[in-house]
């Protein structure tokens, strides 16, 4: 395998760090965009949907074939390109002035995003020893949160006066100023190419009795994934549901966000002393407790302790996940297999909103909504033990 000498690896996890925090600003700058947005572009609630629905339908999109090609070409220039993309289409979303174009500059953009996610996660793996890789990993993610963070305080600040194209164009412009960054000071990574990586994608995640393992993976994903962002999506809601106000919503999902960083920094450093097994199980096992407890609190400071704990083990576990679903797969279709685990996983976090909806629209308390994510997340705890069990990681 081919590194680089001439960065030092916590420069290389910088750049990538950066690159995670802009695309936490522009996920997260919709949903503060969008009070102001609507009215403007004269957009109804499902139109809304729609359009913050295309991004994530993007990435699936872009996860898929951005791996498939950093695995032929090279990680660095599909990370470039995709850095590109997804600031064009940022910039191009500043400019949207009707429902069709505001749709199709996410879509775009979510490509970007799903083109980039895989090559960062090949590059943690391949740029660092065993002994800190899921700490490299996680410490490079901690830019969506961190970048989400940026832009809501950004928001907070500019209240009722907020510029929702000013707010794209900033979110855009970072991107492009990276681009150079990514040409010229990040390094390949990619090992030296293997025909056999050629004969498709679904040999590489297949082939050698690793079919298991790519459901096993993709199964996890998807499950934590769905959890994630029906939380994101609903907690202030279901909170403000129980019968609190909405200050007291956006403090709980401000608990969750809070506790995300210090789950995935203290569980990527637990997973890289003890390995994955015990730190993911636990995460699926006091997340299923911390749904209950959502489900049963009455009192704010609950609430809050609760939603602290989901942050913790949910997100933090996500981000240990991104660097345990490489190791299963050799150097040549590396970013592939992650690609296809963050697409299969992004179907989850398309599906956890749209079942809470549902849910809420059947007649279901708010109480009821989080109760059911517990045999969810407890199905989640059964596939990391499986796949503890049955997954061979591949040494490089």
């Amino acid at each position: 395998m081919t590194t680089a000498k001439r960065l030092s690896p916590g420069f290389i996890v910088a750049i990538c760090f950066c690159i995670a925090a802009l695309e936490g600003y522009d996920i997260q700058a919709f949903g503060v965009s969008a009070p102001h947005m609507a009215p403007e572009l004269g957009l109804n609630p499902g139109q809304m949907g729609w359009a913050g629905s295309a991004a994530m339908i993007g990435l699936v999109i872009g996860a898929l074939t951005g791996g498939w090609f950093a695995d032929r070409v090279g990680r660095k220039p599909v990370l470039a390109v995709s850095v590109a993309a997804f600031g064009v289409f940022s910039v191009a979303t500043a400019f949207a002035n009707s429902f069709e174009t505001l749709t199709l500059a996410r879509l775009l953009t979510g490509i970007g995003f799903g083109g980039a996610m895989p090559n960062l996660i090949a590059i943690a793996t391949e740029i660092s020893t065993p002994s800190k890789r899921a700490a490299t990993t996680t410490s490079m993610f901690c830019g969506l949160p961190a970048g989400g963070a940026l832009v809501s305080l950004l928001a907070s600040n500019a209240g009722d006066a907020l510029d929702w194209r000013t707010v794209f164009l900033i979110g855009g412009a970072l991107p492009l100023l990276l681009v150079p960054v990514v040409l010229w000071l990040l390094p390949e990574t990619r090992p030296d190419h293997d025909p056999d990586a050629d004969r498709g994608l679904a040999r590489g995640l297949f082939s050698e009795r690793r079919a298991l393992t790519t459901f096993l993976i993709w199964v996890v994903f998807g499950l934590d994934l769905l959890v994630t962002y029906l939380l994101l999506n609903w907690l202030p809601t279901l909170v403000v549901a129980k019968g609190f106000t909405a200050a007291d919503g956006a403090a709980a999902s401000l608990w969750f966000n809070a506790f995300s960083v210090m789950g995935a920094l203290m569980l990527g450093w637990m997973a890289d002393r003890v390995g994955f097994r015990w730190p993911l199980l636990a995460v699926f096992l006091v997340l299923a407790g911390a749904m209950y407890g959502l489900a049963q609190a009455t009192a704010l400071p609950a609430i809050y302790g609760f939603a602290a704990a989901a942050g913790f083990t949910v997100v933090g576990g996500l981000y240990v996940l991104y660097a345990l679903a490489p190791i299963y797969y050799p150097a040549q279709v590396r970013a592939a297999g992650a690609g296809a685990a963050i697409a299969v996983g992004r179907l989850g976090s398309i599906a956890g909103p749209l079942i809470a909806g549902e849910l809420r629209g059947a007649g279901y308390s708010a109480g009821q909504v989080f109760q059911s994510m517990v045999p969810v997340v407890l199905v989640g705890a059964v596939a990391v033990f499986a796949l503890m069990s049955v997954g061979k990681p591949v040494k490089d």
